[in-house]
């Protein structure tokens, strides 16, 4: 039985943003689950497209680089569905980078560019929910108020955004559990395939493999609102990551094994970057790491805090990042699904759920 998840979504929409909608696991657990800011422009010491430094690791057994052509998928695919293909058996689960790719697509093109406190964003939003709702986790929306500002050389209003959770039936946050986030929003020009429709397309898809198979540690799943910078400095960047690590009781805290962070994870390099914000400890990072050499694909450590893991890594809580490489249609309406490579989001995939799969 294949869910229909765009018809979920016009359903969605139909009755606008569901703040605090709840789903009920027990409406789908007879089905057969189905699937298949950066900081401020130039001279920012934060700017993500050039602001990383990168330590070189050695990977044994590393595959080749992923080819920037010939691994894309067939564009005229149907529109994205959390439930694409059926299942695979407990035990066979495989990460699924065509299906992380619908995701792209239909963000950056069917929705495009999602300033964080526009419709779009909301439209956006809804669509991620219904997804999540469709794998059989329990989902709310929690509002991110925000104020009016600069993102990327263009105006915005203030308004409000929203952090979409995701959690397994029977979630306890305050018991040892793992946050994976990617942000929802872009910067007001552009459609966002790669920032960062890429590191949503790969949480929906890890989120499929952990309704298959749970990892030991059960995972909360955030879509950020509101990264992208309206203005400098710290409090004008990370808005949603940065109120969900304010609203933290002190049990949540220590009962957070790690948070990843997934932000521009698709455009194709010889390596997957491994970052932390430099200020904290690097026990996730070497995770990651390790977990990489384990699937057979090639890393790099760096620093950079142009991420919703530095929200997490100031509040001294175990994160890291995954995602930064270069690429020239960063913040621009360049960024578009052409730029993403299905081997690179393979190899971010692969990585995430070995670790998952460890911890």
């Amino acid at each position: 039985m294949v869910l229909t998840t765009l018809s979920t979504c016009m359903i969605l929409r139909s009755y606008g943003r569901m703040r605090l909608w709840h789903v009920s696991w027990a409406a789908v657990a007879a089905l057969l689950v189905a699937c298949g800011g950066e900081s401020s422009p130039a001279d920012s010491p934060d700017a993500d497209n050039d602001g990383s430094t990168p330590r070189p690791t050695s990977t044994s057994g590393a595959t080749s680089a992923p080819d920037a052509t010939a691994s894309r998928p067939d564009p005229s695919r149907s529109l994205p569905s959390a439930a694409a293909t059926v299942v695979p058996a407990p035990g066979t689960a495989e990460f699924d980078p065509e299906a992380s790719f619908d995701v792209i697509e239909y963000l950056a093109e069917e929705i495009g560019p999602r300033e964080g406190s526009s419709e779009a964003f909301d439209e956006a939003a809804d669509t991620v929910q219904g997804w999540f709702a469709e794998l059989g986790y329990e989902v709310t929306q929690v509002p991110v108020p925000v104020p009016a500002g600069n993102s990327w050389g263009v105006d915005v209003p203030s308004g409000e955004s929203a952090n979409v959770i995701a959690e397994p039936p029977d979630f306890d946050p305050t018991e040892p559990h793992v946050i994976i986030g990617a942000h929802l929003d872009t910067v007001p020009q552009a459609p966002g395939a790669e920032d960062n429709a890429s590191g949503v397309g790969v949480m929906i898809e890890l989120a499929r493999l952990s309704a298959t198979e749970p990892p030991d540690l059960p995972v909360r799943f955030i879509a950020f609102g509101a990264e992208e910078p309206r203005g400098d400095g710290d409090d004008l960047h990370h808005f949603g990551s940065q109120q969900y690590v304010e609203d933290m009781p002190a049990e949540e805290r220590e009962a957070l094994a790690a948070m990843v962070s997934l932000d521009r994870v698709g455009v194709p390099a010889d390596h997957v970057p491994v970052c932390t914000a430099g200020t904290g400890g690097t026990d996730i990072q070497d995770a990651l790491v390790d977990a990489a050499e384990d699937a057979g694909v090639p890393t790099e450590t760096c620093e950079n805090r142009a991420s919703d893991h530095w929200s997490f890594e100031k509040a001294d809580l175990p994160s890291a990042r995954l995602g930064s490489v270069s690429f020239a249609g960063y913040h621009s309406p360049d960024d578009v699904p052409s730029v993403i490579d299905t081997g690179q989001l393979a190899w971010v995939g692969s990585i995430m759920w070995a670790w998952l799969s460890s911890s």
